[in-house]
């Protein structure tokens, strides 16, 4: 295979960190405190990013209230850290499709590194092409280094198509940030271990995703309060946490809770609404169909 030489010494994150220059001369004790120190940068640079996100958090909410979808895109651990925060929605706020990710080489690759596969522009369009993706959705290409050619090629297809674009890389002046309508830019400087961006560029870009996800539901209904009212009770656990969002949100008791629960089957906002206005489920259905699932509109 003919290998096409990059350049990437130049990236921040390819830079030597001066203080961990003898890093393998260090104490765990010495290397954890230099760690702890360096995180900090990270939530540091992505403050720094507010405005950036709240355009693509405010970008992502029209999509979803016309049907669309947020796919991210990556490779590695970018890639990685999209499917975390996808799969996680499902749960958290019982999205079906809404969320989705798709990392370069396939589901396999998030166990296991596939070769190469970061390399092509086309295999993104591809990939792309199997969810079906259109101009109603939004892609949020994920790369670390900013050049990662996968995300690049997933950014010019949304562009093709007249969709909305999002790149979130952790270089400034990143290559992804010329194909993305909105590119979130942070620079947390260089990793405690050389080039090692499943660190402080991973928690950067873990953080990022965290908020355009949670403010993203937020805004089309999926909380009432600070609460996360459109869970899933699949478990144990979370059937207990149901009854205790429907105490929390409504001042009743438990065994009260538990029993309107059981009613709409463990609809926790139906709960609600019918626990705060006295309706029937029925009823509580129609509100919450009328108000788009806004809780808060529905009991205000």
């Amino acid at each position: 295979m003919s290998e096409q030489k990059v350049k990437i010494n130049h990236l921040n994150t390819e830079s030597r960190n001066a203080k961990t220059m003898e890093l393998d001369l260090l104490t765990p004790k010495e290397i954890i405190q230099i760690m702890n120190e360096e995180d900090q940068k990270a939530v540091e640079a992505v403050g720094k990013a507010l405005p950036q996100i709240e355009q693509a958090i405010c970008c992502v909410v029209e999509a979803l209230n016309e049907g669309g979808r947020l796919i991210y895109v990556g490779a590695g651990t970018s890639g990685r850290i999209g499917i975390m925060d996808a799969v996680e929605c499902t749960p958290t706020f019982s999205t079906t499709d809404e969320v989705q990710a798709i990392i370069a080489g396939g589901s396999g690759a998030f166990i296991k590194a596939v070769e190469g596969a970061e390399d092509s522009e086309s295999l993104a369009m591809e990939d792309l092409k199997r969810l079906e993706f259109g101009k109603q959705d939004v892609v949020c290409a994920i790369a670390a280094s900013g050049r990662t050619p996968y995300c690049i090629g997933a950014l010019k297809y949304g562009n093709s198509l007249g969709a909305k674009t999002i790149s979130i890389s952790c270089n400034p002046g990143a290559v992804i940030s010329e194909f993305a309508q909105i590119a979130i830019e942070v620079n947390a400087g260089p990793e405690v271990l050389t080039g090692s961006t499943r660190l402080k560029a991973g928690t950067c870009q873990k953080l990022i995703c965290n908020m355009i996800s949670t403010a993203s539901m937020v805004g089309i209904g999926k909380v009432y309060k600070n609460l996360m009212v459109d869970m899933k009770a699949t478990n144990q656990k979370l059937v207990e946490r149901a009854r205790g969002i429907v105490m929390q949100s409504t001042g009743c008791d438990y065994e009260r809770a538990e029993q309107v629960l059981e009613e709409t089957g463990y609809s926790t906002k139906e709960a609600i609404v019918m626990i705060l206005t006295g309706a029937d489920r029925k009823t509580a259905a129609e509100l919450l169909e009328k108000n788009k699932g806004f809780v808060r509109r529905c009991v205000s």
